[in-house]
């Protein structure tokens, strides 16, 4: 008879991102990190809320936030998508879901410090992983996919 997962062995790994304009570097960064939690793991995706998002790249996403969740949601490596709080406080975050795993992408940086200094702090058995990035040359950022898109209008314009 096979063995029945219960929730308490089951590791969970939370990902956070924008993930505005979902692209093929966000499906690979969430496999990633799910794989970063070994086998059995739970995949808890943190989508940054429109608010959050102005703040820190200065514009608002072009999908909103409960459009970028449910697509996020709807990947078949993730298990829960939720939206982030409003305050940026990851210790929020690091209580509230009790993780295992933070998986951080190539260009979240300043995040690394900032988790690692709270966990330190409040003794919390959490690993950090960072996910490299994904291929070169490709449409892995929504800024590049946004650029081509501007890019490939005014050709069109020039060129009708």
């Amino acid at each position: 008879m096979a063995s029945q997962t219960t929730e308490s062995n089951r590791k969970t790994v939370i990902a956070s991102g924008v993930f505005d304009l979902l692209h093929l570097g966000h499906v690979r960064f969430l496999e990633d990190a799910k794989k970063a939690g070994g086998p059995n793991t739970k995949l808890i995706v943190i989508v940054a809320r429109d608010s959050t998002t102005e703040k820190l790249k200065g514009r608002k996403p072009i999908m909103t936030e409960d459009q970028r969740r449910a697509l996020v949601e709807s990947l078949r490596v993730v298990d829960e998508a939720v939206l982030g709080f409003e305050g940026l406080e990851i210790g929020e975050v690091i209580e509230k879901i009790r993780p295992d795993v933070i998986a951080l992408g190539y260009d979240q940086v300043g995040m690394e410090q900032e988790i690692k200094a709270y966990i330190s702090t409040h003794k919390r058995p959490v690993r950090v992983v960072r996910i490299g990035r994904f291929g070169e040359n490709t449409l892995d950022s929504s800024s590049k996919i946004k650029q081509q898109i501007l890019d490939k209008l005014a050709q069109q314009r020039l060129n009708p």
